[in-house]
């Protein structure tokens, strides 16, 4: 079984979507567990009424707004029953195939991580035609040359790993795939096709690029513990490649 955790966060706009497309898989033998941020719009409710109309939907919520997705998801993962933990953000969306896909990709040996491509939209949900593709499979060394892993991608096999969670720093789904990669000595590999459609929204989290330099930085200096000298390298590294998502 493959548990999917979703943080939720004032998304009455989008939940919607991304539920049906987690409904519309392939693949059926998955769990969802949706984990609201204590909302106050009518996310909670929405969320709860798609539980009500499948069992497969569990709806968790945290007492009290934590201002990042790091502590929904662990709650998340803590109540995750399934071999497999996936990711999809509450704004994202799935394309049908995108776990049955995966997990036939997951087969292959030293694979810890599948991750695929994928297009962004707008808020309105129309294309930006820009497809953002990753390489066909990156490594501990390689991930520390910036992160080519988007979150609602990610399939992560517990078999081969215990359980992880989230630190709660920025670009904390970055410092846990390095964590994973680093630790079992694996590999991360990409479907090589497009699961997934990333809404771009003004004024999210991820979107301020000078923190994302402090953050990249801090994972290399504290969480990863690299010398300076390799983490001006690798950052040169990560910078450029954002750089070339960003204008693609």
């Amino acid at each position: 079984m493959v548990s999917i955790i979703m943080p939720s966060y004032n998304a009455e706009e989008f939940i919607r979507y991304s539920i049906d497309s987690v409904m519309n898989q392939s693949f059926e033998g998955w769990e969802l567990l949706i984990i609201d941020d204590h909302s106050s719009d009518s996310t909670y409710s929405i969320a709860t009424d798609y539980s009500n109309k499948d069992d497969r939907i569990k709806v968790l919520r945290t007492n009290a707004p934590s201002g990042s997705p790091a502590e929904p998801r662990n709650l998340g993962i803590s109540s995750a029953r399934g071999r497999f933990i996936a990711f999809l953000d509450s704004d994202d969306i799935w394309l049908p195939s995108k776990l049955e896909e995966q997990l036939g990709l997951m087969q292959q040996e030293g694979t810890v991580i599948v991750y695929s491509n994928y297009e962004k939209i707008d808020e309105q949900g129309n294309s930006r035609n820009r497809v953002i593709s990753a390489p066909e499979r990156v490594d501990y060394n390689g991930l520390l040359k910036g992160n080519v892993l988007a979150c609602s991608t990610v399939l992560v096999d517990l078999q081969k790993l215990e359980k992880f969670y989230f630190e709660k720093q920025g670009h904390e789904d970055y410092a846990l795939w390095l964590k994973v990669l680093r630790l079992t000595n694996g590999e991360a590999r990409n479907t090589g096709t497009i699961q997934m459609l990333y809404r771009v929204r003004e004024g999210s989290i991820s979107s301020n690029k000078f923190h994302a330099v402090k953050w990249v930085w801090r994972i290399f200096r504290e969480n990863e513990g690299l010398p300076l000298f390799s983490s001006f390298y690798y950052l040169t590294h990560a910078l450029v490649r954002s750089f070339l998502k960003f204008v693609k």
